[in-house]
């Protein structure tokens, strides 16, 4: 309701989803881990401190975020207590009640370990006439997910056409460009994650902690760190 001073439910849970992919972005606590909280609310991993940045400080900071920035697996260290169902990669619209919404996994593989590609049109649900049959026969959908892509080597792998898919559809940018600017986004090339993924999470801590603090690369206080940072890099 508009009349509504605080909120939650949905809030709450795409606030827990912003800590759990964008870790330099906002202020986040961790409350617990999952390995020790299995059963509790996913939401209450994380514990919100409040933050003087305003929506104008922020689009600038999410604009600048590179593959490595994102936690593109978070759930990823809680397998070991909850193993992910074949389900998950089910593609079709989910119903419950009179409510129909698309479910569509091809256009976030990267979350599931696979390499993205340009996904398919998204699903018309109000076309939707057998959704049950769809859902008991999920096996098939998920093999036509699957079978387009392959085992993901670094956490935020694509294939070769996907960037420049994802550039000419979507809207890359949250700071506009000048109005004299021309509307066409060049497609930045970022540097290839390191292909142990040991060595990519190594990589990914430094650089988190080198972002938050804003080091500068020419301050002989961060010079060892950057140097560590680029040796990760180069594994």
């Amino acid at each position: 309701m508009y009349s509504c001073k605080q909120l939650g439910g949905y809030p709450t849970l795409l606030q827990c989803w912003i800590h759990e992919y964008f870790p330099t972005v906002g202020k986040r606590g961790e409350n617990w881990k999952p390995a020790d909280n299995c059963g509790l609310p996913r939401a209450m991993r994380w514990s919100y401190r409040q933050g003087v940045l305003k929506v104008d400080d922020l689009r600038p900071i999410l604009d600048e975020l590179t593959p490595i920035d994102v936690i593109w697996r978070p759930s990823e260290d809680h397998r070991a207590w909850r193993v992910l169902d074949e389900i998950c990669l089910y593609r079709g619209c989910l119903k419950w009640g009179e409510t129909v919404v698309p479910y569509l996994p091809d256009r976030c593989l990267r979350q599931f370990g696979y390499r993205q590609y340009v996904p398919s049109p998204p699903l018309d649900c109000m076309m939707a006439t057998d959704i049950d049959v769809d859902w008991i026969s999920y096996h098939q959908s998920v093999i036509a997910v699957i079978s387009s892509s392959t085992v993901a080597t670094t956490s935020s792998d694509v294939e070769d056409d996907y960037l420049e898919w994802y550039y000419r559809v979507s809207h890359p940018r949250l700071v506009p460009p000048h109005r004299d600017a021309p509307r066409e986004v060049p497609v930045p090339v970022y540097d290839a994650e390191p292909s142990d993924p040991n060595w990519a999470r190594v990589s990914t801590l430094i650089h988190r902690y080198l972002r938050q603090v804003n080091a500068e690369e020419e301050d002989p206080q961060f010079s060892d760190l950057f140097e560590a940072f680029h040796i990760s890099r180069s594994h």
